[in-house]
């Protein structure tokens, strides 16, 4: 049975940091693209960062570019979100996702989803 499991999300105060983490399990992790959306309240999911299977590609939204780093370690099938100088904006539910095409995942079509874990920004 195909999970993503993510962790990591809480309440934290502008400029703080959090590291989020997805616990991938019942695929092989190495062949697949994995990616982090966000669902703020009463927006439209978005995309956030994504990395190819390879660790050759990624994606960052504009507003996040040099802020947040993605990173995956497929021996232990994790992939974790590291968000550093968090704004309000931020807050949202954080999504992990996989999907063995790039364009798909991209694009938010992927294969497999986590249930998502809320960060929220607030002073």
């Amino acid at each position: 049975q195909v999970q993503l499991v993510e962790s990591g999300g809480g309440l934290v105060q502008p400029g703080g940091s959090l590291r989020l983490s997805c616990a991938a399990s019942g695929f092989t992790l190495d062949d697949y693209a994995i990616g982090w959306f966000r669902q703020a309240s009463e927006k439209e999911r978005e995309g956030v960062s994504c990395i190819s299977s390879s660790e050759s590609t990624f994606y960052y939204e504009d507003s996040v570019k040099g802020r947040f780093f993605i990173s995956r370690d497929n021996a232990n099938n994790m992939v974790y979100l590291r968000m550093n100088s968090l704004e309000p904006e931020d807050t949202a539910l954080y999504y992990c996702a996989a999907d063995d095409n790039w364009g798909q995942m991209v694009a938010g079509m992927n294969d497999y989803w986590g249930h998502g874990t809320q960060v929220t920004v607030t002073s």
